[in-house]
């Protein structure tokens, strides 16, 4: 038997200049994530070698999102530094926003 689970975000938005990601929330709450918050929170192979090498950058100023790919699960979002391979499960993101 499969059990459907209702997904913790959906209907995802970018501001007009591409410097934030507005998400809603199962109870109906919007919750925003700025471009450079998500991209710090990247959790890739990439980006976790970059910080145990101490080479992953402090900050991202003026990143912006260029990208989303709605995976079901969760979205891969691509930044103007080039970077695409981020994952961001959906129990991530409700996570992140709680801190």
């Amino acid at each position: 038997m499969t059990t459907m689970v209702a997904r913790p975000l959906s209907d995802y938005e970018l501001s007009v200049d591409l410097s934030e990601l507005f998400m809603r929330a199962s109870g109906g709450r919007v919750i925003s994530f700025s471009a450079e918050r998500l991209r710090l929170a990247c959790k890739c192979a990439h980006c976790i070698r970059a910080r145990i090498d101490d080479r992953f950058p402090a900050r991202f100023p003026g990143i912006a999102i260029v990208g989303i790919t709605d995976l079901g699960y969760g979205l891969n979002i691509a930044f103007s530094d080039g970077h695409w391979r981020g994952i961001y499960p959906s129990i991530y993101l409700v996570n992140l926003a709680r801190h």
